[in-house]
């Protein structure tokens, strides 16, 4: 006869923000926190999630989308969020809050059976200023991205012509994590794989701030659960293995 189970698998889905700072707490020997140390904890996590970032390991958070190209136009802005301006036209909507653009190609015939891709190349900053003539018209081939503190903006060269001006310019591309709010029954978008290393995360980060003689051994319990967590998160391929030809008296 089978266990009787709860059937759900949605734990990640409901541990709220409240939840999150309670069980850090706790792992640095505080059992009851209320007022101050609720807004404390708050903002450790998210200086937790700007680490993560920093890292580069919030991969779950990668989406793709579609610049209407312009003819002329070299750069397409994206910004943090829609308080900071309105960013290019993209189907679906437009986006904000993007941390970085990872790959990008010039589209054709988007929504029909004939749609085409051709990969452009991502280029450094010292290449794209090399470039004596950054307007001119044709097929955009590579692409280049600056990084700044309200938004994202991607560039690319040569600007589309009016062959290319009615194709897209389809690209993935990482969203920034999203704050843990003042609302601290709300969840975070963490996935399931990366809940202990969050909740080891911000109990590192608290004993900093009040319990110093356990931050040593909460940052080794963080950086374990953290590995684990990358481990886990990485993308299995088949693994395949060519047999050697062995020949022992070859020498003999």
């Amino acid at each position: 006869m089978a266990n009787t189970t709860s059937g759900t698998v949605t734990f990640d889905k409901t541990f709220a923000v409240d939840e999150i700072i309670q069980e850090a707490y706790e792992r640095i020997g505080i059992s009851a926190v209320s007022g101050y140390q609720l807004k404390t904890a708050r903002r450790s996590l998210n200086i937790l999630f700007q680490e993560w970032g920093n890292r580069g390991i919030h991969y779950w958070e990668v989406a793709d989308a579609n610049i209407d190209l312009i003819e002329g136009q070299a750069e397409y802005t994206f910004y943090r969020a829609s308080g900071d301006g309105t960013s290019s036209v993209t189907n679906p909507a437009n986006i904000y809050g993007v941390a970085d653009i990872l790959e990008a190609t010039l589209r054709s015939n988007r929504t029909q059976t004939t749609q085409s891709d051709s990969s452009l190349t991502k280029i450094a900053r010292s290449a794209y200023s090399a470039l004596s003539a950054k307007l001119s018209k044709g097929t955009p081939s590579q692409y280049f991205v600056q990084r700044f503190v309200d938004k994202t903006t991607l560039t690319v060269y040569p600007t589309a012509d009016s062959s290319n001006a009615s194709k897209d310019l389809h690209f993935y591309y990482v969203k920034r994590l999203q704050d843990a709010d003042a609302t601290y029954t709300d969840a975070t978008n963490v996935p399931y794989r990366f809940v202990p290393c969050m909740v080891s995360g911000l109990a590192f980060y608290l004993s900093q701030k009040v319990n110093p003689q356990l931050t040593q051994t909460m940052k080794l319990l963080y950086e374990d659960e953290l590995a684990r967590a990358l481990a886990e998160d990485g993308s299995a391929a088949s693994t395949y293995i060519t047999p050697k030809n062995y020949y022992p008296n070859i020498w003999q």
